[in-house]
């Protein structure tokens, strides 16, 4: 039997009841995974993500035609393309009631740019980055650089206290800027956590409420997270109306259409992008050839219908670099990815690029389904290649944990890992996370490409369009021989939500600006 056809027989299980009456001012969420990282400097975990979002406020936001809104910024000033001076919006606070600074700000952003690859960039422009009073933060660059495009790349705003520590430690402690307080005494690892308005707030009181921009006004008084890894129960507990909103699981689609409480969404237009990620790091992937053999056996079409069956509205292949029908999109190369896949011609070239049989570390998050969907497809066409795969299962924090490990896989690292990219940040090179090349300070994987980085530094010099697209041909064409990661297509999630749930935000999930009726 299919995976998937086992899966869709099996029963919803119950879910003990809810009580609604007082909670009608409650939004209940089914994350994607458990809140084990609740620092979103620290990982790129899209579930840490969501939870900064309700946590912290960023300088500027992006609209739904992902053009630079600002938002903690009343204004900017630009003086010969090289000075940026930043204006804080009035009324600015932390969670503990202490004003938002410009001291807060630069810290923020050199603790933010530490780890983030747009961040890097600005930096490594900057040649000076100072607070002269509360108010305003001054950029000195040494080239016209696109300092706001760059901070609305999650440049979230912590205290200065926070800020301060190490980018390479975790901060635990959650003194935000933004809508919703956390509340620590109420988070079980593993189960739940729980966010309340914050009433100090004060919402941008102009633009448009789109994507992470405009005004984020919380309408309701609580947010609670109850983590549900079995896709059967999370389908009766919005079933039976007992949680409002969850990323819905595609073997349960049908039943959930046909439930007249809920209604299903899709609220990112440019979905996700799945990935097969190497550990350029230790053996056998810090050989670009072993990297390049595996392209024959790939065949995304398998990694999307294992997740979302044939419905194609939910996925699309062809898939390269940057998401499809953006402005940087192209095929060169793509033929690696497509046509018969050919196992003897990837033996072959795994064998004349000199792997010996070493075992690899494959990480495996048996609470994160799709992901383990994926991760069980690879290792599968793996095997049948003659790689030596160790299959290791583990939740999802565990693996956020290992994933940041540098240690060779006996030494508690690791080789291989499926994970996802958001289409948002696929876009072009500007933030493409896993494009980088730039070896110890790339994302987890930590590839090395001098020609990736070259064109990347390229990219940011021209400001003709057409000139940028031909170096993304250029990016991608060096892509397919160094191998960074390979992608695995293009996913389009849904989500479902109950009908008492209006104004949904477009984008990544957001918890502000919707409303509860009823």
């Amino acid at each position: 039997m299919r995976r998937r056809t086992l899966l869709k027989a099996a029963p919803l299980l119950a879910l003990p009841a809810i009580a609604r009456g007082a909670a009608a001012n409650i939004l209940r969420v089914i994350p994607e995974a458990d809140l084990a990282i609740l620092d979103p400097v620290w990982t790129t975990a899209t579930v840490t993500r969501d939870h900064a979002y309700l946590v912290f406020d960023t300088l500027y936001g992006f609209d739904a035609d992902y053009i630079v809104q600002p938002q903690m910024v009343e204004f900017h000033r630009i003086e010969d393309d090289r000075i940026w001076t930043l204006t804080l919006r009035p009324g600015l606070r932390f969670h503990n009631n202490e004003p938002v600074r410009a001291r807060d700000v630069v810290a923020s952003i050199l603790r933010w740019a530490a780890r983030d690859s747009f961040g890097q960039t600005l930096l490594a422009t900057t040649d000076a980055l100072e607070a002269p009073d509360d108010r305003h933060i001054v950029f000195r660059l040494k080239k016209p650089f696109p300092v706001a495009r760059a901070l609305a790349n999650s440049a979230v705003i912590m205290p200065e206290s926070l800020a301060r520590i190490d980018a390479s430690q975790q901060v635990s402690e959650m003194i935000g800027s933004g809508p919703f307080r956390f509340l620590p005494d109420e988070r079980i690892a593993g189960a739940r956590a729980a966010y309340a308005r914050f009433d100090g707030y004060v919402p941008r009181p102009d633009g448009v409420a789109s994507f992470t921009a405009g005004p984020k006004i919380a309408h309701v008084g609580r947010v609670e997270w109850t983590v549900i890894p079995d896709q059967a129960t999370a389908a009766a507990a919005m079933l039976r109306g007992e949680m409002d909103w969850w990323g819905a699981a595609p073997d349960h689609l049908d039943t959930l259409r046909r439930a007249r409480n809920l209604r299903l969404e899709r609220i990112d237009s440019l979905g996700g992008i799945r990935i097969l990620r190497f550990n350029h790091l230790h053996p056998p992937f810090d050989n670009p050839a072993i990297r390049r053999a595996i392209l024959p056996v790939i065949q995304q079409s398998d990694y999307l219908t294992a997740v979302a069956g044939d419905d194609r509205t939910l996925w699309r292949d062809g898939v390269g670099v940057f998401v499809p029908g953006t402005p940087m999109a192209n095929d060169a190369g793509i033929e690696v990815l497509m046509g018969p896949r050919d196992p003897a011609r990837a033996r072959r070239e795994l064998a004349a690029a000199g792997y010996r049989g070493e075992k690899i570390v494959f990480m495996n998050p048996a609470d994160q389904p799709e992901v383990t969907s994926n991760t069980q497809v690879a290792a599968d066409a793996l095997q049948k290649i003659g790689l030596n795969i160790d299959l290791q299962t583990m939740d999802w924090g565990t693996l956020m944990q290992r994933r940041a490990k540098m240690e060779a896989p006996a030494q508690g690292g690791w080789n291989l890992v499926c994970t996802g990219l958001s289409g948002s940040g696929c876009i072009d090179p500007s933030g493409h996370i896993a494009l980088r090349g730039n070896g110890l300070k790339a994302w987890a994987g930590w590839p090395t490409s001098p020609r990736i980085e070259a064109l990347r530094s390229a990219w940011f010099e021209t400001a003709s369009l057409a000139a940028q697209q031909a170096i993304c041909v250029d990016i991608q064409t060096q892509f397919w021989q160094d191998v960074p990661y390979i992608p695995l297509g293009q996913r389009f999630g849904l989500y479902a939500f109950n009908n008492r749930v209006t104004e949904v935000r477009r984008g990544f999930p957001q918890f502000y600006g919707l409303k509860l009726t009823g």
